[in-house]
């Protein structure tokens, strides 16, 4: 596999912002974006205006469109301005329309379904390789707007307000591999998260299967909806999975007053909700997102679910 240094990517992104106007245009944009703070359940939550998000955010990702649309991501479809660092079966390339001041966009070579499971080792190792970034997984029913086509993205840390919480945050440890990796369960703000803290990328896969294997999945569907965050700190990759039970709340298809176009992903779900239009974004309230959070994630009884899946399934557990 080709190196990777995070001299390579801040340089990919500086060459981007001189010479692709698209992308220095948006990047600018970003030190003018409006946010409020608000507290959701006891955690500090972000909601961003972002107009440039709304063709994510109303990405349409239905079977019928996904086959009739050109895939953004293969590279022939792709900006002539957009460059690219080889990695792998992975290109990065600098996201056009960010969230974060830097944003990258890691897609597969080739054209192929968003799935995790035989892809999660590739996760930690970008995220030790691109230490600074965070690297996050949206599942093909989870907030990923290409869903045809597998892919990461990456955003510097410290953005999203959940790193923070969870470093002042007591876990409860529902497995272990040895020393080596511990998995553990907590809930942030109505958000049940699964926490992999790893110092060996064996053992933090090994843990991350385990719990795959447990989460809820209904008839259908390619592989259990989720989200993941994975980031490298004080020698420790650390893996957030948030499982999910719902796509998009209600309110996204309400009708008149009551809709609002929030389709939560991994960085909605970090702490950062992201509003593409000013109504929503004006409005929006502290009991709004506890209503979003509860209505796509997981419940009380399926964290019980879930774990006692990891128990019966014979993996080593502290219960």
């Amino acid at each position: 596999m080709a190196e990777l240094s995070e001299e390579a990517v801040e340089a990919l992104f500086g060459q981007q912002l001189a010479e692709w106007e698209t992308a220095r245009t948006n990047y600018a944009k970003l030190s003018r974006v409006e946010e409020r703070k608000l507290t959701v359940n006891g955690s500090t939550i972000i909601v961003q205006y972002n107009p440039e998000r709304l063709r994510s955010s109303a990405a349409k990702v239905d079977r019928a469109f996904i086959e009739h649309r050109q895939c953004f991501l293969c590279k022939p479809n792709r900006p002539a301005e957009q460059q690219w660092i080889e990695w792998g079966d992975y290109e990065i390339i600098v996201n056009p329309y960010p969230i974060f001041p830097k944003h990258f966009t890691i897609p597969t070579r080739t054209h192929t379904a968003q799935r995790i499971i035989s892809r999660f080792r590739d996760m930690m190792t970008l995220a030790l390789l691109m230490k600074g970034y965070t690297v996050f997984y949206n599942g093909p029913e989870c907030g990923a707007s290409a869903p045809d086509h597998c892919h990461f993205q990456a955003g510097v840390q410290g953005f999203m307000p959940i790193e923070a919480e969870l470093r002042h945050t007591v876990l409860a440890e529902v497995a272990r591999d040895d020393t080596r990796a511990t998995l553990n369960e907590v809930n942030l703000g109505g958000r049940h998260c699964y926490v992999i803290e790893s110092t060996d990328v064996d053992a933090g896969c090994k843990l991350f299967e385990q719990l795959y294997a447990s989460l809820p999945m209904s008839e259908g569907q390619a592989e259990p909806m989720m989200n993941v965050l994975c980031r490298a700190e004080n020698q420790q990759c650390i893996t957030v999975v948030i499982p999910r039970r719902k796509h998009r709340p209600a309110c996204y298809n309400a009708e008149g007053e009551s809709r609002m176009l929030i389709s939560p992903a991994s960085v909605d779900l970090g702490g950062v909700v992201i509003a593409s239009r000013k109504e929503d974004f004006e409005r929006i309230t502290a009991e709004d997102i506890a209503a979003i959070f509860s209505e796509v994630c997981i419940t009380d009884a399926d964290v019980a679910c879930i774990n006692d899946k990891l128990n019966k399934k014979g993996y080593k557990t502290t219960n």
